[in-house]
């Protein structure tokens, strides 16, 4: 028995009736060959937008000669790091982060331009505001990419939610002049997954009754919240694939991984309750400097210290946080990264957020050379919610 498979045009979003999957290879209404299908395009709900090489998409969309050249935007030395590149770039082996030396030897014929932040935040609120357009729940995750909760747009535009993301995207293009992905499924996990499968200008959805057996295969990292540590532990287990995690009970998850046990059970069943809220507070306030020329002295970077602790407390106030713990980094001559944290009472106060800093400080100069050196909050928190530490009679 064939699966009927529901389609949407990528061209002009129209919906086609449920079909065999050879039985239509054109769009009735504008012909185009960019269809889509699945078997449950039109019950999913939860969509993920990623736009393809944000930066270096808008630099190109500003000089249109450059657009069939690589493209790196970061640093316009040595010295400095690949913030992003476009996709001829990446086909050479350049990657966001590489060092703009090390990216020039895989790419030297590429145009390096510095990043022009302002601009990119124009473009994203842009972006935001057409995406609010079709649905109130738009929860941005960076400048550039979004979850969106489509529940109900039938009944307020009489179009489907991938109907809905298609007409979102055809607009960047149309509007923006720059090109998005679109992942859709039923949570918030898998919609992030499926926007990575098809990119630049993809389009791909993962429904309930594939998600496990899709899963099983990939390794652990393609799960929300498997980071580097995590995936040694996990490999130390002997679990590399998520489908280690579903051979699993639940309880020896737990058991060996605490709360982020739980989690990892249900994600590597395709489960998230996580639901998209429309305003994603901060969670992290930050800011970095990469030096000219490389330091070893505490009292030389102390000095680096200073102006950055300046710029996250001003960003505190303006955002009316407080931070509960502060966060040095650091990154060696050799590139090797260090971060150290340490929990403080809730503040924005500059002067607390240096202290901290400089008493972390203390414990890694050891004579090393350092090429990059940062300090932030984390645990952020509204003062009307951080505890009062004269009531805090347990502390």
């Amino acid at each position: 028995m064939t699966t009927a498979l529901h389609s949407v045009c990528r061209d002009c979003a129209a919906a086609l009736p449920g079909a065999g999957s050879g039985e239509v290879t054109r769009c009735p209404k504008c012909g185009s060959r960019r269809l889509f299908r699945h078997a449950e395009l039109h019950s999913l709900h939860i969509g993920h937008i990623d736009c393809d090489s944000f930066y270096a998409t808008v630099e190109k969309r500003d000089r249109p000669e450059l657009a069939s050249r690589p493209v790196i935007v970061g640093g316009d030395d040595h010295r400095g790091v690949v913030a992003a590149c476009c996709y001829i770039a990446r086909i050479s082996g350049v990657r966001s982060a590489m060092t703009i030396r090390e990216a020039l030897d895989r790419c030297p014929d590429a145009t390096i331009i510095r990043p022009n932040i302002a601009k990119y935040k124009e473009v994203g609120h842009r972006a935001r505001e057409i995406m609010e357009a079709f649905t109130p729940l738009v929860e941005p995750i960076s400048i550039d990419e979004a979850y969106l909760d489509l529940t109900g747009v039938e009944d307020r535009l009489s179009i489907s939610p991938a109907q809905a993301l298609v007409e979102i995207v055809r607009r960047f293009e149309r509007e923006l002049r720059i090109t998005a992905s679109i992942g859709l499924s039923y949570n918030k996990l898998l919609a992030k997954i499926a926007s990575d499968l098809d990119k630049p200008r993809g389009f791909s959805a993962l429904g309930r009754a594939e998600a496990a057996a899709f899963l099983a295969p990939k390794r652990v990292t393609i799960l929300w919240g498997v980071g580097p540590a995590l995936e040694r532990k996990l490999f130390a287990d002997g679990i590399t694939r998520v489908g280690d995690l579903q051979d699993r009970d639940e309880h020896w998850l737990v058991k060996r991984y605490g709360a982020m046990g739980r989690v990892l059970y249900s994600y590597a069943r395709g489960e998230d309750s996580r639901r998209v809220h429309p305003e994603s507070p901060s969670k992290s306030i930050s800011s970095e400097e990469t030096f000219d020329w490389d330091v070893t002295t505490l009292p030389a970077l102390a000095q680096e210290l200073r102006p950055l602790a300046d710029k996250v407390a001003r960003r505190l106030e303006r955002e009316g946080l407080l931070g509960r713990s502060v966060v040095l980094k650091l990154k060696t001559k050799d590139f090797q990264q260090l971060t150290r944290s340490r929990r403080v009472e809730p503040t924005r106060s500059a002067e607390a957020i240096l202290a901290a800093g400089i008493a972390l400080l203390e414990r890694e100069v050891d004579g090393r050379a350092f090429r990059l050196i940062g300090i932030g909050c984390t645990d952020l928190t509204h003062p009307e919610t951080a505890p009062d530490p004269e009531l805090d009679l347990f502390g």
